[in-house]
This record gives structure tokens, C-alpha cells and sequence, in this order.
């Protein structure tokens, strides 16, 4: 892991290079032009398409019928997972839905002004698609961190698509926490195939309104071509912590947190702190740790490659960087953490003290771990409840007040010389003047 000191680099530029080279967008001409033919073909022959790109991609031999997982693929789900398993994917269920109720927006008061009326409405979307990845892990928490704030904002149809095994199956952790979720309907099809299934629906796939849910750089860029067709939640790239520490902190916590995120192969882990000594020490601690962990091959290749200790000249200059870095998980592992803060603009989430590691949000604490990476958060936020919410303004005007307000419409309207938009108000004005009885 290196070790820069602020004063002799430029520290955003050494981070841009490191986010660059993972960004999903910068991803090759070849990448984008083999994902715009897995969408076209998908759109254009439906199931016969999903079926091809499956063999070839996931080695899964599966007809259209065979797609999506039967209620008793799911009830037999149970019998390969622990008592404690389900317990634990329960209590996080809870933990989601109580911060999402929370922050759950409501319907605002009436605002009311001289006989306008304005309401705002919020209504949850129809159909929401959440996309889970396949890979070494099962990934049970990104069912959960995308199901549950759909399922509490009220979408009434939530289908998941996620890769299947050789074998044609999804890991039962994943079809336990998508059962327990409330789940409507779960497709065994992964890939750039599945996220234009559900942007255009196929014979066997339901179209739907929002694709969520994280995925490699080709499930990133084939959301990137469908939004429009369906919405979708953001273009997420490698997980990312930065860290805030001061002389106090603790390196073996530290050296934790860093390899955590290292752990996701590829995640980028950034320390910064004005503690020669600390960075030292984390360090020592990083190597130390790396032996005891059960992916600690391609986690040490990630951590030398994408990770990196800035020695900054004071705790301010620690703030100014993570504010221009934006991260995606930002920890504060300071003496006095809330005064730190207090002056942050820009992070996806934020972890303070000692005894709140990523890892809390990641899987129990109740916000949604689906967070903008590639300093994103400068201009958006986590994935919420609030997501599958549409607002909708709702305005009723008297005849009093509409004739209020005639004479500065009229002047905006024909200043765009849109005439008709004034006439629209003065037919109403004068019909109303013919129905008046005369003097």
C-alpha cells in the first residue's frame, strides 16, 4: 500500500488515475459494442436470446420455462441455510424497513394562496426490477438493500434477475432473502441479457419501470443504454472507503476497514491522516492481517493496487481531500468526529467513530448500501424508499384567481410567442363575463 505525502503529490490527481482506470465508462469500444448487441438481440428475439447468451456466459443450459425459480426451488432454498442464517436475515429486514418508513417522504400540506391551490403527491412506481450479481458470493444483503425500500415505498411488483450457477440454479441464500423480502417473481438470467429483458420484457420476463442493483462493468453500461426505457438507480462502479484518522485512532481498526473494502477485488481503500506514526502503523497492521483472510490473494493484489495513504499536513487538509474525493464510504475516526462532520459536503455514507465499520451498513444498520462511487456523491445520493416514489404536483386554481394572474402570464406566454397558451386563459375570462348578467 503506498504511503504519499500531500505536500510532495497532487493527491487528487493520484486518486482520479486510480478511478479512472476502474471507471465502468471508460470501458473499451469493444465492451460497448458487445453490449448494444446483447440488447438488440434480446429486444428483437426475446427468449431465444436470453437462452444463447446464458449458455455462452453462465454455462447455464436453461429453456425460457426453466428461467424463473419455481416455489419450490425456493421452499427447498430453506433447507440449505442455518436457523441463524434466516434469524439474521430477518432482523436486517427490520432494521431496512424501520429507517426506510422513516425517511419515507409524505404527502406535503396544501399550500394555499389567494384561491390557488397546490398539492404534491407522492405514488409509488408499478414494477421495480432489482438485479443481483453472481459471482464468488452469494450476496444476499443486495437483495435486501434493493427489495426493501421498493417493497415500503409500495411498488407492487418486484422482480429480481440474477445469474445461476453451471447447474442452473441461484445460491439459496439469495432465493431465502429474496423469499423473506417479499419478492414477487425471481429469474435465473443474469448479464447485459437480463437487464434489457426487464427494459423491454420478453415473452417469459415482465417489462418493468426501475432496474436497481449493482453488477460488473457490462450490467453497468447496458442500465446506461436502456435508461429511458426504464429508469434505473445510478451507474455504480468499484466499492470505495475513505478514512479519516487522527493520532488517536486505532491502526488495527483501521487496517480492517481498508481491507474490507480491498476485499470486493476491485475496491479502492484510502487513509488519510497527518500521522506519520499511524500510517506506519496501519500499515504494519495491513500486513499482518491480510495472512488471516480467506481471499487474502486477490485481496493483497487489490490493496497494492488501488490502495493508498495520504499524509496530510493537518486534519483540515484531511477534510478539504475527502470532500473533493467525494466517497463512496467515508469514515471518520477521529478524537471528535461529529466537529469533523460538521464540515463535510460530499460522501455517499458516513461512518463515525471507532465502533462503526463499513460493514454495518453494508449488511444490518438499515440504509441501503447501494451508494454512488467514482465521487458521484458530489451530486446524488444512496438508493431509498424515495426512489420508487414519483412526485406529482397537483394545482387548482378559482376563477378569482386566475384572473389574478392573467396579465403576468400573458406577458411570459407571448415574450415566447406562444399565444395560444394566453388565449387558453382568456377564453376562460371572457366566457365567464358572458355568463355575468348585465348591468
Amino acid at each position: 500500500m503506498k504511503i504519499l505525502k500531500t505536500r510532495e503529490c497532487n493527491a487528487c490527481r493520484e486518486i482520479e488515475k486510480i478511478k479512472q482506470s476502474l471507471n465502468p465508462l471508460n470501458s473499451s469500444p469493444d465492451i460497448r459494442t458487445t453490449v448494444l448487441k446483447i440488447i438488440q438481440d434480446v429486444k428483437k428475439h426475446g427468449d431465444r436470446a436470453i437462452t444463447t447468451y446464458s449458455k455462452r456466459f453462465d454455462k447455464a443450459h436453461l429453456s425460457p420455462e426453466e428461467f424463473q425459480a419455481k416455489e419450490k426451488e425456493i421452499e427447498d432454498a430453506y433447507k440449505h441455510v442455518s436457523g441463524k442464517f434466516i434469524k439474521s436475515i430477518r432482523l436486517a429486514i427490520k432494521n431496512i424497513q424501520t429507517y426506510q418508513k422513516h425517511i419515507r417522504v409524505q404527502n406535503v400540506k396544501q399550500l394555499r394562496s389567494k384561491g390557488a391551490l397546490l398539492d404534491t403527491l407522492y405514488t409509488p412506481i408499478d414494477s421495480a426490477g432489482i438485479y443481483v450479481p453472481g459471482g464468488a458470493a452469494s450476496y444476499p444483503s443486495t437483495v435486501l438493500m434493493n427489495a426493501i425500500p421498493a417493497q415500503v415505498a409500495g411498488v407492487e411488483k418486484i422482480v429480481m434477475v440474477s445469474p445461476p450457477k453451471e447447474d442452473g440454479n441461484i445460491p439459496p441464500e439469495r432465493l431465502v432473502a429474496a423469499k423473506e423480502a417479499g419478492v414477487s417473481e425471481i429469474y435465473k438470467i443474469g448479464g447485459v441479457q437480463a437487464i434489457a429483458a426487464l427494459a423491454f420484457g420478453t415473452k417469459t420476463i415482465p417489462r418493468v419501470d426501475k432496474i436497481v442493483g449493482p453488477g460488473n462493468v457490462f450490467v453497468t453500461l447496458a442500465k446506461k443504454e436502456i435508461f429511458g426505457y426504464a429508469g434505473i438507480d445510478m451507474l455504480a462502479g468499484p466499492s470505495e472507503v475513505l478514512i479519516i484518522a487522527d493520532n488517536h485512532a486505532n491502526p488495527s481498526f483501521i487496517a480492517s476497514d481498508l481491507l474490507s473494502q480491498a476485499e470486493h477485488t476491485p475496491g479502492i481503500s484510502i487513509l488519510v491522516t497527518f500521522s506519520n506514526l499511524l500510517a506506519k502503523q496501519v500499515t504494519s497492521e495491513i500486513k499482518h492481517q491480510i495472512k488471516t483472510l480467506s481471499r487474502s490473494a486477490g485481496t493483497s493484489e487489490c490493496i497494492n493496487k488501488y490502495g493508498v495513504i495520504f499524509i496530510a499536513k493537518n486534519l483540515n487538509e484531511c477534510i478539504m481531500l475527502s470532500n473533493t474525493i467525494a466517497p463512496e464510504h467515508l469514515q471518520i475516526m477521529t478524537q471528535n468526529p461529529k466537529t469533523v462532520l460538521s464540515k463535510i459536503k460530499h460522501a455517499g455514507a458516513i461512518f463515525l467513530g471507532a465502533y462503526t465499520p463499513v460493514a454495518l451498513g453494508d449488511y444490518i444498520a438499515g440504509p441501503s448500501h447501494v451508494l454512488p462511487t467514482g465521487s458521484t456523491a458530489r451530486f446524488s445520493s444512496g438508493l431509498s424508499v424515495n426512489d420508487f416514489l414519483k412526485r406529482t404536483s397537483v394545482i387548482t386554481y378559482s376563477q378569482s384567481a386566475l384572473r389574478n394572474i392573467q396579465q403576468d402570464l400573458a406577458e411570459i406566454s407571448e415574450s415566447e410567442g406562444l399565444d395560444a397558451h394566453t388565449k387558453s386563459v382568456k377564453i376562460r375570462l371572457d366566457f365567464d363575463k358572458k355568463k355575468s348578467p348585465s348591468c
